[in-house]
């Protein structure tokens, strides 16, 4: 039987809620930002869409040093968080949601900017001959046609949110209760030697990340082509 303690089952729980709300959120951010990526031809496009991805070439760490001084009592951020009597952030779990939505946001917007591109310009072309406004056509057309990248575009936030690790404790620290994730909590148990509950969680991230990885093989086969 899995050798969970206390702890352990509260760095799951914490690691589900923070990769649950950091999936919706970016939904809800991503689908505009990408949707504009995928048809404008602003001279911006290519900057923004640097930034996008910057995530994805950047150490975990410099993100979150970066964040923990933006946000800290002396940053920006933090400056506004406390006018706004939110305190600061750092070492919080509201930091740590804010990390864990910039962080994944290119494995949201990469996934949603292909959907759409592969929609295309026509069936919005239909919709317009049949009078559709611009939103309507956007969400009773765009959305549907472009349905296999929401899913990919959530199944991979939620995953690379489990499975953060330097930007977590530089941003969030490893406080019991709070900040302390799965990753964190392996780091931890390793430190104190407990290898045993270490394989347990570490070996629960292994199958995880192999679950994922054969589900959107699958999706991808199993999922047509939309032609322009």
């Amino acid at each position: 039987m899995p050798q969970f303690s206390a702890g352990d089952f509260n760095a799951i729980w914490l690691t589900l809620k923070l990769a649950g709300l950091t999936t919706l959120v970016l939904l809800l951010l991503a689908t505009p930002l990408a949707w504009w990526l995928a048809r404008t031809a602003s001279r911006w496009r290519a900057p923004i869409a640097a930034v996008v991805a910057l995530p994805l070439v950047l150490p975990p760490t410099v993100l979150g040093f970066y964040l923990l001084v933006t946000l800290g009592p002396h940053g920006l951020g933090g400056q506004l968080t406390q006018a706004l009597g939110l305190g600061t952030l750092p070492f919080t779990f509201g930091g740590l949601l804010l990390g864990s939505v910039i962080y994944s946001l290119p494995f949201a917007v990469q996934p949603l900017q292909h959907a759409f591109e592969g929609v295309g310009t026509r069936p919005m072309e239909v919709a317009a001959t049949l009078r559709a406004r611009p939103l309507d056509a956007f969400f009773s057309v765009a959305l549907p046609l472009a349905r296999p990248g929401f899913i990919t575009a959530a199944v991979l936030s939620f995953a690379h949110t489990i499975g953060e690790f330097g930007l977590v404790l530089m941003i969030g620290g490893n406080i019991p209760n709070q900040t302390r994730v799965v990753s964190t909590q392996i780091y931890g148990h390793v430190e104190a030697l407990e290898y045993t509950q270490a394989h347990w969680l570490a070996g629960g991230m292994v199958l995880f990340a192999f679950a994922v990885l054969l589900a959107l093989g699958l999706l991808n086969r199993r999922t047509p082509r939309v032609m322009s």
